[in-house]
């Protein structure tokens, strides 16, 4: 994973072979497979720069087909589905050895205004007053701080809390809920492009977890084979991936060695900017 956000921004910044055709360069890491929020955040920058500028992402639909390497570049392929007076879709393949890793339909629009309402932010501790998530996954998984800082250090993370038992959010309502912090570490560029990218890069960091709450489990635990197997976003307002955004997340069910989790992405004054819905393998094999 990137190591910096100037990484980051550069992972974003595609290769254009010709029209329509991207290829995106790896990152410097110890992961065995990609990360799935790169592919995602990856693809939608692909899509974006195949549509007018006045247009926008306003949802994505994906599917994660089988992992990717870290030791070639992905290429990804956009099909320009339609382009209609305010709307344009578009599909995108992301391929490796010839073959499909991951499909991604997304919808551009014209910003517009219209009806407005939306769910209240929930209380949360101030970014500031939550601990590092890094420091906290150390401490479970016994692994160097400085391996979770390095692979991580694209983000800033902070923990606001979990509903195991005894901890802060428990209750019967949600028997899986986690809040985390995010936003990127450093100053970003103003294209709303990258922001939109950036932050679907980062919907996929944290969002499986919730599902394993209840379990007493987490990713990187031995005993669990965890995957992305589809994610989708819906963009609701104007925001900056450089500043902090609130990530509630919940998971109403898990079965069948899959978890189902939602998340909301706040502002730091409420607005609620971005819904997230993602189902994942969550295989215990020991």
């Amino acid at each position: 994973m990137p190591q910096s956000i100037d990484e980051l921004v550069a992972l974003l910044d595609l290769e254009e072979i010709e029209d329509g055709l991207f290829r995106g360069r790896q990152p410097a890491t110890s992961l065995q497979r990609v990360f799935g929020g790169q592919v995602l955040g990856q693809a939608l920058a692909a899509g974006a720069r195949t549509v007018e500028r006045d247009r926008e992402v306003h949802s994505l639909h994906s599917y994660f087909l089988r992992p990717g390497d870290t030791s070639v570049p992905i290429v990804y392929d956009v099909e320009r589905t339609r382009d209609g007076r305010t709307f344009s879709t578009r599909r995108v393949v992301a391929r490796q050895h010839g073959k499909p890793i991951f499909y991604m339909s997304a919808s551009f629009q014209v910003p517009e205004d219209g009806l407005d309402h939306q769910d209240p932010m929930p209380s949360a501790p101030p970014p500031e007053e939550c601990p590092e998530l890094g420091e906290l996954l150390a401490q479970i998984t016994k692994r160097p701080r400085e391996q979770w800082d390095r692979e991580w250090a694209a983000l800033e993370v902070r923990y606001g809390g979990d509903s195991r038992e005894g901890g802060v959010l428990h209750g019967r309502e949600h028997p899986a809920r986690s809040r985390v912090w995010l936003r990127a570490s450093g100053q970003l560029p103003d294209r709303p492009w990258l922001h939109e990218a950036v932050l679907a890069y980062a919907s996929d960091l944290t969002l499986l977890s919730v599902s394993l709450v209840p379990h007493g489990l987490f990713i990187g635990d031995p005993r669990l084979q965890p995957a992305s197997l589809d994610h989708a976003m819906w963009f609701h307002r104007p925001f900056r991936a450089d500043e902090w955004l609130l990530y509630d997340q919940v998971s109403p069910s898990a079965s069948g060695g899959r978890g189902l989790a939602t998340g909301r992405l706040f502002t730091l004054d409420g607005r609620l900017v971005a819904s997230v819905v993602q189902e994942g393998l969550i295989r215990v094999t020991g």
